[in-house]
C-alpha cells in the first residue's frame, strides 16, 4: 500500500493495515458467527427434540456456568502459554463440540446429555477466549492503534454476534435444520482457527523462569498475584467493583423484565421485543464507532465513569414508558451509554496493565461482567413482584448513579488520570509504519 493511499483511510481502520492484525480481525468475527449461530441453533435443536422451556434453560445455564468457572483459569493461561495458540485450541474445541453435536442430530442419535456437554464446552471456550484475545491485542497493534482496535471490536461484537449470526442461523433453520446451523457454526470456528493458525508466533510477555513448578501451588499464587494487583490499583477496583453495581441493576430488568413490562403497557409481543434489543445494538456499534475514531481523552476516566454513572438512567423512561418507541429509544440511549466507554475501558487494561498480569487482569474483568448476570436474572422477578414492574426500573436506574460517584471520588481517579496520561501523538514515523 502506497504512503498516499494509506492517507485515504480512516483513522478507526488504520489497524488493518497490519497484517498480524486483519486476520486477528477475521479470526474474531468469524469465532464471533460461530457463537450466534450455535447461540440461536442449540435452542431450536433442544425445541426440535421435544424439549421445553425447562431444557432450554438446562441448556443455557449449562453454558453460562461454564463461562463463569472457566474465566480466571482462562487469565492464567493466557499469562503462561502463547495466546494464539489459546485461541487455536478452543476454536478447534468448539468445531468438534459442534460437529458432534450437528452429525448426530442428522444422523438421529443425538441425546440430551451430548447437547449439554456441548454447550458445557462452548461456555468453556467463551470464558476463556476474552482474556486470551485481550492479552494478544497489545502485542499485535501499536499503543497508538489500540484504542481503533478496540473500538472496532466493540462495533462488531453486537454486529456480528447479536445480529448477522443469529439472523443467518435463523435463515438456515428455517430451509434445513439446527442441526445444519450448527455445523455451519462448527465451519466458521474451523475458518477462525485457520486466521490464527496464519499469524505468525508472538511471544509471551512474561518472565516464566520465576513461575513455581507446582501445578496447583503455581495456579493459586497466579490467581492471587492477580487479585493483589487489583487492590493495590484504585483505578482497577473502583472500576470493576462498580461494574458489579451497574450489571447486578441493570441486567435483569433488561433480559427479563421489558418483555413483561411491553406486554403490559403497549400490549407488545416479540417483534416490540426485537426492535428494542435491536436498538441497544445499534446504539452499542455506532458509540463503539464513534469511540474509535476520537483521541483518547485526556480525562480518561473522569469521561468514563461520567457516560458509565449514568447508563443506567434509560431503565427510568422504561418504567415509565407507555409506548413502543420509548422503550426503543431508552435501548438505544443504553447501548450507547453502555458500550462507549467500553473501548476506553479495553485501551486502559491494555496500557496500564503490566504484560504479565494481563491475562488475569482481563479475566476479572469478564469474570465481573458474567457473573453477577444470573444473580440479576434470578432476583429481578421477585423483586419485580415485592415492588412492582415502575419501580423495580427506576430503582435499577437510579442506584448506580451516587455509588458510580462515591468509587471516582474514593479511588481519586481525577488525580489518577492526569498521573498517568494515556493520549498518544501518532506521527509521521507511526504512519509509515502501518504501510
Amino acid at each position: 500500500m502506497s504512503s498516499t493511499a494509506d492517507t485515504r483511510l480512516p483513522a478507526a481502520l488504520k489497524p488493518f493495515a497490519l497484517r498480524q492484525y486483519r486476520l486477528l480481525a477475521l479470526g474474531l468475527v468469524l469465532a464471533m458467527f460461530a457463537d450466534g449461530v450455535w447461540t440461536v441453533g442449540v435452542v431450536w435443536q433442544v425445541i426440535e427434540m421435544d424439549g421445553g422451556p425447562g431444557q432450554v434453560a438446562v441448556v443455557t445455564g449449562v453454558a453460562a456456568a461454564g463461562m463463569v468457572i472457566s474465566t480466571l483459569a482462562g487469565g492464567v493461561l493466557a499469562d503462561r502459554v502463547s495466546q494464539r495458540l489459546i485461541m487455536i485450541g478452543l476454536e478447534i474445541a468448539k468445531l468438534v463440540a459442534f460437529a458432534v453435536v450437528g452429525v448426530a442430530a442428522m444422523t438421529g442419535h443425538l441425546n440430551h446429555p451430548t447437547l449439554i456437554a456441548a454447550a458445557l464446552l462452548g461456555g468453556i471456550t467463551t470464558g476463556m477466549y476474552y482474556p486470551a484475545y485481550s492479552a494478544l491485542l497489545p502485542s499485535v497493534v501499536e499503543a497508538a492503534q489500540l484504542q481503533a482496535a478496540n473500538g472496532i471490536e466493540g462495533f462488531l461484537r453486537p454486529v456480528v454476534f447479536q445480529a448477522v449470526g443469529p439472523m443467518v442461523a435463523g435463515g438456515v433453520i428455517s430451509i434445513a435444520s439446527p442441526a445444519v446451523a450448527i455445523v455451519l457454526a462448527g465451519l466458521a470456528s474451523a475458518s477462525s482457527a485457520l486466521c490464527y493458525v496464519a499469524m505468525r508466533p508472538v511471544t509471551i510477555r512474561r518472565d516464566l523462569t520465576a513461575v513455581s513448578k507446582h501445578p496447583v501451588q503455581s495456579v493459586i499464587s497466579d490467581l492471587a498475584e492477580g487479585f493483589v494487583y487489583m487492590w493495590r490499583t484504585p483505578w482497577l477496583w473502583a472500576t470493576l467493583f462498580f461494574a458489579c453495581i451497574l450489571v447486578l441493576a441493570t441486567m435483569g430488568p433488561i433480559e427479563v423484565l421489558v418483555p413483561f413490562a411491553l406486554r403490559e403497557r403497549v400490549h407488545g409481543g416479540a417483534g416490540d421485543h426485537a426492535l428494542v434489543l435491536a436498538a441497544f445494538g445499534a446504539g452499542a456499534a455506532s458509540a463503539s464507532l464513534v469511540f474509535a475514531s476520537i483521541p483518547m481523552p485526556r480525562r480518561y476516566l473522569t469521561v468514563m465513569f461520567g457516560i458509565w454513572g449514568f447508563s443506567s438512567l434509560p431503565l427510568v423512561l422504561m418504567g415509565l414508558a407507555d409506548q413502543t418507541w420509548m422503550f426503543v429509544v431508552a435501548g438505544f440511549v443504553m447501548g450507547v451509554l453502555f458500550d462507549g466507554p467500553m473501548v476506553l475501558w479495553g485501551t486502559l487494561l491494555q496500557r496500564r496493565v503490566p504484560p504479565a498480569l494481563l491475562g488475569r487482569v482481563a479475566s476479572l474483568d469478564f469474570f465481573v461482567s458474567v457473573a453477577l448476570m444470573p444473580v440479576s436474572m434470578a432476583i429481578a422477578a421477585p423483586v419485580s413482584e415485592a415492588i412492582g414492574l415502575t419501580w423495580t426500573f427506576v430503582l435499577g436506574g437510579v442506584l448506580p448513579v451516587p455509588i458510580a460517584f462515591a468509587f471516582y471520588l474514593a479511588a481519586r481517579l481525577w488525580r489518577d488520570e492526569i498521573d498517568n496520561p494515556l493520549r498518544v501523538v501518532v506521527t509521521d514515523v507511526d504512519e509509515r509504519a502501518l504501510t
